[in-house]
């Protein structure tokens, strides 16, 4: 057989690139490594028994398309004739074509590798439905999914409460909730509203809405839990009435901002300062919580205020969640989803004001501010601007 370079005029329809094997019957088209057979590779390599051949040419290359990284390879070869068989140039045949497809293996496992990682996390924007989105997790029929779907209602009475999480678990993204909170005297109860992870080393971001006495405002406590330690409250008082319609409340969560929102004005952000030596949350998946209960003995003025069970059942309504997020289907790699505006969102010299105008005039507790909780140093996040 003579090893020749292609000539486009004899190759197959919409084959334009690849090797040409003459043999003395006729002509075979050998196609580029990643789309050569077994046997498209035993035919290349084998002569018949007792016939005469001749290698003729210098360097023939594989050309055009191919893998990301897969070089053309030169098979070189003797400027010569020979009688019989001449194992110097199919052992150089053998190893060349047997180098490019390890070569063309080892890319493709390695391919196959990142895609099945990269799927492990996959980055969805979706106007929520209960009904798909979440699971009532307890409160014996006192959580109820209404309206096909489109809203959520939890009560609590004096003997149990209620909640719901979500079936889907979170690595960053951002998260909207409408919620209509507790209407009237809702003194003791607590509205919460949170992403965590599991275990005792969980990450958490919270919400919670302590109730209060018919006409007094909502607190609206917040917290950043890293690693299982917490203690990072700030406290506010909103500046509208929560009950009397839905207001939403949202968490920006990025590998370097957690930005706490409240009818699109951020509130806090809390920073990726981990060059300092501050941990933030941003390794483990975490799921949606929200749950309503009594917590009288320290929600309204330090428990002073006791529940109203004469008021009971209180209600809670949700309806209008959004998560433009990366949800875990497998493993924990990290996700960049390509066209999420919020994976790099970080606040404007125009929401940092805004920021400031609210905590000015709206928070009423900041643990930075708290020397006598932390009489060995205020935790080292609040020394830095």
């Amino acid at each position: 057989m003579s090893l020749l370079s292609p000539n486009p005029s004899t190759l197959p329809p919409g084959r334009t690139t690849g090797l040409v094997i003459a043999w003395t019957a006729g002509t075979m088209w050998v196609p580029q490594p990643r789309k050569m057979s077994l046997v498209g590779i035993a035919s290349y390599l084998v002569t018949p028994p007792g016939e005469s051949h001749s290698i003729v040419g210098g360097a023939a290359r594989f050309s055009g398309p191919r893998s990301p990284g897969l070089r053309p390879r030169p098979l070189h070869h003797l400027k010569q004739q020979h009688h019989g068989r001449t194992p110097l140039p199919t052992l150089v045949i053998c190893f060349s074509l047997l180098q490019s497809l390890l070569t063309f293996l080892l890319l493709h496992t390695m391919a196959t590798r990142f895609f099945l990682l990269a799927c492990s996390l996959v980055a969805i924007a979706s106007a929520g439905n209960f009904y798909r989105d979440f699971d009532i997790t307890w409160g014996d029929g006192r959580a109820k999914i209404l309206n096909n779907g489109h809203l959520l209602a939890l009560s609590l009475d004096k003997a149990s409460g209620s909640g719901f999480q979500s079936k889907n678990e979170y690595l960053f993204g951002k998260i909207d909730m409408q919620i209509k909170l507790v209407p009237g005297n809702s003194a003791g109860t607590v509205t919460a509203y949170y992403l965590s992870s599991q275990g005792p080393t969980h990450d958490e971001i919270d919400f919670e809405f302590l109730g209060n006495l018919s006409g007094d405002p909502y607190t609206l406590h917040t917290n950043v839990f890293t690693r299982g330690k917490g203690n990072r409250e700030m406290q506010f008082k909103l500046w509208f009435d929560p009950t009397k319609d839905f207001h939403t409340y949202s968490i920006l969560w990025n590998p370097r901002h957690i930005i706490f929102m409240v009818d699109g004005a951020p509130i806090r952000d809390f920073k990726n300062l981990e060059s300092r030596g501050i941990a933030f949350p941003k390794n483990q998946p975490t799921r949606i919580y929200s749950s309503l209960w009594n917590a009288e003995d320290w929600a309204t003025r330090g428990g002073l205020i006791k529940t109203d069970w004469t008021k009971a059942p209180f209600v809670a309504s949700y309806r209008n969640f959004n998560a433009d997020a990366c949800i875990k289907a497998s493993g924990r790699p990290s996700c960049t989803p390509a066209k999420s505006g919020w994976w790099n969102q970080e606040l404007d010299s125009a929401s940092h004001a805004r920021m400031r105008w609210v905590q000015k005039n709206y928070m009423i507790y900041n643990y930075c501010n708290d020397v006598k909780r932390f009489p060995q140093g205020l935790p080292p996040e609040c020394s830095i601007v």
